[in-house]
This record gives C-alpha cells, structure tokens and sequence, in this order.
C-alpha cells in the first residue's frame, strides 16, 4: 500500500466512522421511558458499522504511519491494537443490549438493565479510547503526518477520557452526568470523539492530494 492509498483509505474510514456515530449518538435522547425495540436495535446496529468502519480506519492508520516513517510503525501498532481492543470491547457491549432487547417482551432501557456493560462502555472504553487518541496523537506529532491540530486535539481528547475512567465509583444513573454509564461519561464522550473523528478524516483525505507527485493520478480527483 503505498502512502497515498493509505491516506485516502484512512481517511474515508474515518469520516465513515464518524458519520454513523454522529447518526448513533441522538437516538439515544429521543425517548423519556424505555424506548421500543425498534428504536434500540436500530442504534445498535448503526453503531456496529461504526465500529467496524473504525476496524478500518485503525489498521490503515497503521500502514500509513509505516509509510511515512518507518521507524514509528510501532506506535501505528499501539495505535491499532488499542483501537481494535475499544472496537472489541464496545461490540461485546452492543451484543449484550441487543440481547437483552430481543429477549424481553416488553420494553427496556438496557443502559440501566444491562448491568454488564456499565464499564465496558465507561471506564474500560474511557480508558482504551485514551491509550488509542494518544497513540495517534504522537504519532501524528513525531512524523509531521497531518497538521499540527491534530495531533494535539488527539492529546486533549485523550485527557477527557481519562478524566471520565474513576465514573465507576459513582452509580448507574445514565441522567447523572459523571456516573458508570452517565451521558457525559458516554453520550457526551462519544459525541466530542465522533466530531473529532470527522476532522481528522477530512483532513487526513485532502493531505493525499497535497502529498502526490505533480504527475500522480490523486491530483485529478
């Protein structure tokens, strides 16, 4: 995979990540109660190909700081693995609410009922997200991959989500904002990581063209 490629397809991954995470986040605030079934099965599964576009994004990560300087593939590689570890962990936690919902003949909110995935979406995934966001963001930072914000947008997000990894001690109230599964500790993260997530995939997209040869193919798309 040479370096352009592997902008452009870590790019694409990553504005497609955070398109449908964009999408995912709101259907969580459309209902007071326990939401129907169809409403919970439709995030899940919106969240599921988010997840799996990040699959994506993370491996071509990997490839694309291997080719532009060799000598940091291994922070591609904590990278990768931190982020497949988050994808891993989030879609056992999606499994687990949708077999809940499946299961039950009556509605259910399972980010209360599913006491399974209180920290697998919070403190564990908090603290995953962290290790993945500052992996990205020195490896931005030490190969000049992407402007400089990136890099160091990745550090601040990375903070943010260290600082929501101790919400295990403080209930399962998902009103609560600073709770095991509160909607800042989730919603609120998630939604700062989703936007950051498109930045960074556009601007990731639009550096193959300025990184091409003046004869290169890329400089007529």
């Amino acid at each position: 995979m040479t370096e352009i490629v592997a902008r452009r397809l870590t790019g694409l991954a990553g504005i497609a990540t955070a398109a449908a995470f964009i999408v995912e986040v709101p259907l969580y605030f459309i209902y007071s109660g326990p939401p129907p079934d169809t409403n919970v099965l439709t995030r899940l599964l919106i969240g599921i190909l988010a997840l799996a576009f990040l699959i994506v994004f993370v491996t071509a990560f990997r490839e694309l700081l291997k080719e532009a300087n060799p000598a940091y593939e291994w922070v591609g590689t904590m990278a990768f693995a931190t982020g497949l570890v988050y994808s891993t962990i989030t879609l056992v936690s999606s499994g687990l609410e949708a077999g809940a919902v499946i299961a039950t003949d009556h509605p259910i909110d399972p980010t209360v009922t599913v006491s399974g995935t209180y920290v697998l979406y919070g403190a564990i995934g908090r603290l995953m997200l962290a290790l993945f966001l500052s992996a990205v963001g020195y490896g931005i930072s030490r190969t000049n991959l992407l402007p400089p914000w990136t890099g160091r947008s990745a550090f601040v997000l990375a903070a943010v989500n260290l600082v929501f990894v101790p919400s295990l001690f403080f209930g399962n109230t998902p009103a609560h904002f600073y709770a095991a599964n509160g909607w800042g500790t989730t919603a609120l993260v998630g939604a700062l990581f989703s936007y950051w997530m498109l930045a960074l995939g556009i601007s990731t997209y639009r550096s193959a063209t300025r990184h091409a040869p003046a004869d290169s193919p890329a400089l007529q798309h």
